[in-house]
């Protein structure tokens, strides 16, 4: 009677806010009402990076995804390196409007089936078992829902009727587990530190019940669920990780088959919701004479009006009409519809706004020197904060202390690790497992959000940043660079140009492993996943001690430690590293000259080690990360063009020539700049040879362009886009210069605006601290506090499947639309002077 009581109440209160349209099942195989959508498995778990909170049933509740990972789960708040189950069959029953979805869990052959169907105001959840439970997932296994914090944070809740408040940050309740209890983690590795105490840590429910209303107060974020099977369970996953979300459970029954969980979802949707227009701009601001687009982004179901409006904002405040145009129609883009407004006509210097109904823009420059120093927070912070074996000091505040003094051990063999790392039957070294290899506790930079070098990213930043030097020789100097005793303090001029110091500190790292390793590795990484999702000071992630295997673990005789949380090196070759090191070193060579000569000359000696390595023993040309194979364009090319720039050896242009047109015709796209930059180093007929590719080339981007209204050649992955969209713009640089009569500097020109809020989903410059509305929650080291590294570049929108583009700017947890990275950031800083560069009156 109790429950019939909680069932009728309930019911009273979805009938007061229910959807005006019952669910349908759309052309793209998910569930759509205006305000609502269901994606069920649209987005499965790939088993490389595991939970993605990208998977499974999924909500997207007034134009924001709110809800991910519904599915039968392990653990009350898995982590991200949780057993994933696998989608072994995803059936979409259109004739009955169905979605259901086979899942299997290998370890344990354990096969549930999850089945979404519409029903009333809103659509049921069940599970579904042909085969009893396995005994030993009694207890552990159920079905999750999980809920966005940042969509919830300080909202109420009424769970059978008892109210509660999801609260801003975690506390509790948690109890502690034997260690035996705890299903296994990814490769029996542990995100929990246990000190050697055999236990693990579980949040408790923070509510309990069979009627649940969340946020019944937001009529944008308000759902109610109802079990008709077990009890309803809300946890705060945050309690064991900083990126967990509220999970919303049940647990499935011993002994039982058919159908196991049942929940009915009651989303509350506004009437005739339709999401409000977009315009995308370029938040750093426009050069006077460079074409000026803007793109309106509208819900599908919305009328475009006619005109888009331009204001200029007067010095007493006031706001005058500088421009009104056609809003003209470009139609449909994944989910949205699109507009544009062409304000290129404007050239007069001042601020401005945009105008498009009653949606008005923030200000925006147009001025020629809105590029100027739009690179300088990159290089004046993001690359100081992220250099590794440095103490990094700013004005009050210390980035970090001085870590991995205790770098860094021989990864084991025949080893699979974690984030795509993994060693072989042997070392490729001199060195044994776990023996230490000295001489590598020095320069570099963390990869990205984490505290681990990868040497593609290494390779890449100091090619750019050399790049950089010899095509544009900035001087500009904020930051004091004290190799001898490895401190940085920002905003501190030191006499000495920042870009040489960082070229400088980037190739320290890459001689160090030539020099003491003998090739590139893959990377450096610590060994323990409780280490690697360290977040705070890095020097905290070791104790800066080197191991030693005589003490026991914790004990320490003050020089050494017994504790084994070294990084490892994972040293297996791959060619493709070596030669872009070799590539990088040889670039570096020529920057250096002058300011470091001795590092200069031990790059380029470095350089010809590595290149003449991988001729003397050549191995199949190929880049493996984690269980994938990826063909790569010939990284011999660029190698053999910056060794013959660096030496004037014949062979290596001979060889450069050998390679180039091959690999232009297999990957032009990739390969071309190469190519072009090329052109100063050989007669005057290469570059005659080269026009019909650049011809070709040009013609690719138009065909791409055409594909979006924001007229950038990008492609979606499960990686936001923006390394391909800048390196793209770099690439037509080059070509700009060297043939302004095919390629326009638009072209570049266009990459930059994308990167400054001329995209997809919203506005917002992906470049934190750069334009008038910027990245400020992002995935850096600090993303636990909801902060930002200035000059940091994000990898841009999320593509999620079927047609959903995603960027959050309240929760930073998702890298692969918020992660700093490292050869973002030094490419960017390419691109924004190679803007100041093609558009600076001559």
């Amino acid at each position: 009677m109790h429950r019939l009581l909680l069932f009728l109440l309930g019911s009273l209160i979805i009938s007061s806010t229910a959807l005006c349209q019952k669910l349908k099942l759309n052309e793209s195989e998910y569930f759509e009402t205006p305000g609502f959508n269901v994606l069920v498995f649209s987005n499965q778990y790939t088993g490389f990076f595991f939970d993605e909170k990208t998977a499974g049933v999924e909500f997207i509740h007034h134009g924001v995804r709110t809800v991910t990972n519904g599915a039968v789960r392990l653990r009350p708040t898995p982590e991200q390196w949780d057993q994933i189950p696998m989608v072994t069959k995803r059936t979409v029953d259109k004739e009955h409007q169905t979605i259901e979805v086979s899942l299997h869990y290998k370890e344990y052959e354990f096969d549930s089936r999850v089945k979404v169907t519409p029903k009333g105001d809103g659509f049921t959840i069940a599970v579904v078992l042909d085969k009893p439970l396995p005994k030993s997932l009694e207890g552990k296994a159920g079905f999750n829902l999980e809920f966005l914090p940042s969509a919830y944070f300080e909202k109420t809740f009424l769970m059978d009727g008892k109210p509660g408040i999801f609260p801003f940050y975690p506390n509790g309740p948690v109890t502690v587990k034997p260690l035996r209890d705890k299903v296994p983690q990814f490769g029996g590795h542990s995100t929990f530190d246990d000190r050697g105490r055999n236990e693990y840590v579980d949040p408790e429910p923070i509510a309990e019940g069979h009627m649940f209303a969340l946020a019944p107060e937001d009529p944008e974020r308000f759902v109610t669920i109802a079990s008709s099977t077990g009890s309803l369970l809300l946890y705060d996953g945050r309690n064991n990780a900083q990126n967990g979300w509220f999970v919303v459970r049940t647990m499935i029954p011993s002994n039982k088959t058919g159908t196991v969980v049942e929940w009915t979802v009651t989303p509350h949707a506004i009437e005739n919701w339709k999401r409000k227009p977009i315009v995308s701009y370029s938040q750093a601001g426009y050069m006077p004479d460079q074409k000026k687009v803007a793109v309106v982004e509208l819900d599908k179901n919305d009328t475009p009006l006619p005109t888009v409006s331009l204001y200029k904002v007067e010095a007493n405040g006031s706001l005058t009409k500088a421009l009104t145009g056609s809003a003209v129609v470009w139609g449909k883009y994944f989910r949205y519809k699109y507009l544009t407004f062409d304000f290129s006509a404007v050239k007069n210097p001042g601020v401005y706004m945009l105008e498009y109904g009653d949606q008005r823009t923030q200000p925006f420059p147009i001025n020629s020197t809105v590029y100027d120093n739009s690179w300088q927070l990159t290089l004046d912070v993001y690359l100081p904060v992220q250099m590794d074996h440095m103490l990094v000091n700013e004005a009050y505040r210390v980035w970090h202390g001085r870590p991995y003094k205790d770098d860094c051990l021989q990864a084991p063999v025949n080893h699979q690790h974690f984030d795509g790392y993994r060693m072989g039957p042997t070392t490729e070294t001199k060195y044994a497992s776990l023996e230490h290899i000295p001489g590598m506790a020095v320069g570099g930079w963390f990869d990205a959000g984490d505290f681990d070098i990868q040497t593609g990213s290494h390779n890449a930043v100091v090619s750019n940043l050399s790049q950089a030097w010899t095509m544009f020789h900035l001087t500009h100097d904020e930051t004091f660079i004290d190799q001898k005793n490895n401190f940085v303090d920002i905003h501190r001029p030191d006499g000495v140009p920042d870009l040489l110091q960082q070229i400088e500190h980037g190739t320290l790292q890459l001689v160090a492993q030539q020099k003491n390793i003998g090739h590139a590795v893959v990377g450096i990484i610590v060994p323990n996943l409780h280490q690697y999702h360290h977040l705070g000071d890095a020097i905290n992630e070791t104790d800066n001690l080197p191991y030693n295997s005589k003490l026991k673990p914790y004990e320490t005789d003050g020089v050494s430690s017994g504790t084994l949380d070294d990084r490892w090196a994972f040293t297996n070759r791959q060619p493709w590293l070596n030669y872009g090191s070799c590539a990088a070193l040889a670039e570096a060579s020529r920057a250096l000259k002058g300011y470091n000569d001795q590092l200069a000359e031990e790059a380029l000696h470095y350089a010809i080690g590595a290149w003449n390595k991988e001729h003397d023993s050549p191995v199949k040309m190929e880049m493996t990360w984690g269980d994938s194979t990826w063909i790569m364009p010939n990284v011999e090319v660029p190698a053999a063009l910056q060794l013959y720039i660096s030496t004037k050896e014949e062979k290596y242009g001979k060889r450069f020539l050998e390679l180039m047109w091959d690999d232009l015709d297999k990957n032009l796209e990739m390969s071309i700049i190469s190519a072009v930059r090329a052109i100063p180093y050989f007669p005057a007929d290469y570059k005659t040879k080269l026009t019909p590719y650049v011809v070709k080339y040009k013609n690719n981007l138009e065909a791409l362009k055409k594909e979006n209204p924001f007229g950038i050649p990008f492609r979606m992955r499960n990686w936001g886009g923006n390394q391909m969209i800048v390196q793209g713009a770099i690439t037509n640089y080059y070509l700009a210069k060297a043939f302004p009569e095919i390629i326009s500097p638009e072209a570049t020109l266009n990459g930059l605006n994308y990167i400054f809020g001329c995209h997809p989903y919203s506005n917002i410059s992906f470049v934190s601290g750069v334009g008038t509305h910027s990245k400020k929650v992002a995935y850096g080291n600090n993303r636990a506090n909801f902060s930002f590294i200035p000059g940091g570049v994000v990898p841009g929108l999320l593509m999620l499947n079927p047609d959903f583009p995603e960027n959050k700017e309240d929760w930073p947890f998702f890298w692969g639309e918020n992660e700093y990275v490292i050869d973002i950031a030094s490419a960017y800083i390419f691109l924004a002077n190679a803007a100041i560069d093609l558009t600076q009156k001559k």
